[in-house]
Formats: structure tokens, C-alpha cells, sequence
């Protein structure tokens, strides 16, 4: 099936997955901006172009939401002005004051010399087109799990690969491993409405988080938050559906990780040697707390051939999506139990 094209708005508000990157050998010397006079940028258009000339002359990574300087730029401008990203084509042209301009600029000056992800400095993302508040105590969301929730377990056979349940409504209990800021947990709610979910980390900064959302949602007396190590946090609990996006950089991943990326918690990406240290614990549990017709669906990356190595006795299924090949898998309860 053909890609979709995206819009300057779609793109800004889609989601991408951390790739393992070297950072550069060489330090990066301090970006002096150029100094903007008044009315020298007039509309939405005007600083968007300015700002895609900054970013593209620091060399600033995108891997936070949107995957280029373009799409970035539009993202923070829309962030200023209190727009949705999807309202951006609409005000194009419009003309900005010049305390919005310099709202703009600063943004835009912020993102150049700290190198911090567009995404801190708003305190929102977005994935699926849902906002959701973000902080340094959480990784920025943009796994490619929302996605498949959508294209993989609406009970429709239509859909490319066919779904892998019958029916939304017959899920009553979902688990999300590594939640972060509780965004997929939150989609998972409202996807499987007559589901119960559990949600689970690690780390306490994290699930404040989480608790922000799933407040800011209504959704306190459908998603629970549980502090601890994985399923230790769920006691004997079983579940119809298994979600998780866990750490799976590998040793020379974190060693290259660029400088956006370090400024999110480090466990959040640290995946052991290989990447699939955690991975390799959720397969071998998951199998007691999933129902005899559940499944786990796990985010690993560029993990693939390993996994495969490892576990060569699963009949994984690899999922694809818009901007992924082989990096999310499903695995039905039968084969883990």
C-alpha cells in the first residue's frame, strides 16, 4: 500500500523512534543566532523559514516527534501561538505580533544552544494527533505502537496484515510495561473502551507524569499506575493485552547518542550490551500474565535479527509501519506459555 503524504502539520506531529547515532567527534561550538529586528518576520511563514535556516545550520538531530527542520519548525511556531499542529497550513500567512515573534525567536534560540528536544521546551507532544504533557523526568514519546493500535486491533480484517483480535470491545484488561508518560497506555484506553489498564515503571518522576495525563484525560478510574521492576509490580495479574516500548539502545548506541537525546533520562534507553537485556525478561515472563487468547506487542527497535537469534522457537510477527520496518513485534499468549 502507498505511503500517505504528509503535510508540514502531519509531520509535526508524527512520531519516530531514537536511532542509534554517533555523536560528532568534534565539539560543537555555541550557535550565535542572528539578531531579528522588529517586523523583519511578519507571518507564520517567515519564522518558520527562519527558524528551518537555524536548525539546519547547527546541525540540530530531530528524533523527538518530528523528523526534519522543516517539520520542527512548524511544530514550535504552532506551540507558541497556542495552535494545533493541524491549524498551521490555515494561519500560514498570518502575521504575528511582536510579542509572539519574539515568543518564537527565543524558542527557537533555546533549541539551538541548549539542544534540548522541541518537545521539553513546550512541555507537550503529540502522538496520534492527542496531546500529552512531557518533562526531562520522561523519554519523549514517539513509539510506533499508537500507530499499530490503530492499524492492527480495530477487528477488521481489512486492514493491511488483517487484525490480530476480534474485537476491541472483548479486551478488558491491558498491561503497558515502561509507560513513560502514560501516552500509550492513554491510546490503549481509548481504543479497548471496555478495558481496564495497568500501567508500570520504574521510575517515580516518571509516573507523576503519567499521573498528569491520565488526569488531564479523565481517565483515573480506567488506567492504573504502579510503581516497579515490570511485572513485579502486577503480582499474579493477567492480562488480554501486553504493550511495551522498553529501553533497547544497545552499549554502542548509548556510547553515540546524540546531545538531544542525553537530555532524557538515561534508563529510559539503556537496553544492556546488545540492546535487549529487558526484552529478553518480558518473553520470558509475559507468558505467565497473559490470558489463554492475549498476546504481547513489544517495540525493540533495530533489535530484530538478534531477537530472532535469540528466541528462535516464537513465531514472532513483525509490523510494520508508516515510517518502520521490523520494529515492533506480536507474540500470542500460546507461544509464551
Amino acid at each position: 500500500m502507498a505511503k500517505k503524504s504528509k503535510s508540514i502539520a502531519a509531520k509535526a506531529s508524527a512520531k519516530r523512534s531514537v536511532g542509534a547515532k554517533k555523536a560528532s567527534k568534534k565539539p560543537l561550538k555555541p550557535a550565535k543566532l542572528v539578531r531579528v529586528a522588529p517586523g523583519e518576520l511578519l507571518t507564520l511563514l517567515d519564522l518558520v523559514r527562519y527558524a528551518v535556516s537555524r536548525f539546519s545550520e547547527a546541525k540540530i538531530v530531530f528524533a523527538h516527534g518530528t523528523t526534519d527542520p522543516l517539520a520542527e519548525a512548524a511544530f514550535l511556531v504552532c506551540e507558541a501561538l497556542h495552535l494545533h499542529p493541524d491549524q498551521f497550513e490555515m494561519f500560514a500567512t498570518a502575521r504575528v505580533t511582536s510579542h509572539e515573534a519574539g515568543r518564537i525567536l527565543d524558542l527557537i534560540a533555546q533549541r539551538v544552544e541548549t539542544r534540548k528536544p522541541a518537545a521539553y521546551l513546550v512541555n507537550k507532544i503529540y502522538m496520534r494527533g492527542l496531546p500529552f504533557y512531557v518533562d526531562e523526568r520522561v523519554i519523549v514519546p514517539r513509539s510506533f505502537i499508537g500507530e499499530l493500535l490503530d492499524s492492527h486491533f480495530s477487528g477488521q480484517g481489512e486492514d493491511e496484515g488483517g487484525s490480530l483480535i476480534d474485537d476491541p470491545g472483548s479486551v478488558e484488561r491491558v498491561l503497558d510495561l515502561c509507560t513513560g508518560s502514560g501516552c500509550l497506555a492513554i491510546l490503549a484506553s481509548q481504543k479497548f473502551y471496555n478495558a481496564s489498564v495497568d500501567a508500570v515503571d520504574l521510575s517515580k518522576g516518571a509516573l507523576a507524569v503519567a499521573a498528569r495525563n491520565v488526569s488531564d484525560y479523565g481517565l483515573e478510574d480506567r488506567v492504573s499506575l504502579y510503581q516497579g521492576d515490570l511485572f513485579e509490580a502486577v503480582s499474579d495479574a493477567r492480562y488480554d493485552l501486553i504493550i511495551t516500548n522498553p529501553p533497547y539502545v544497545d552499549e554502542e548506541g548509548m556510547a553515540g547518542l546524540p546531545r538531544e537525546c542525553r537530555h532524557e533520562p538515561a534508563m529510559a534507553f539503556d537496553g544492556g550490551p546488545d540492546g535487549l537485556d529487558i526484552v529478553r525478561r518480558i518473553l520470558n515472563e509475559a507468558g505467565r500474565h497473559l490470558t489463554p487468547d492475549g498476546g504481547l506487542l513489544c517495540e525493540i527497535g533495530r533489535g530484530r535479527e538478534l531477537l530472532d537469534d535469540a528466541f528462535p522457537q516464537l513465531p514472532l510477527l513483525w509490523l510494520d509501519t508508516e515510517d518502520s520496518e521490523g520494529e515492533v513485534f506480536w507474540v500470542p499468549a500460546e507461544a509464551l506459555q
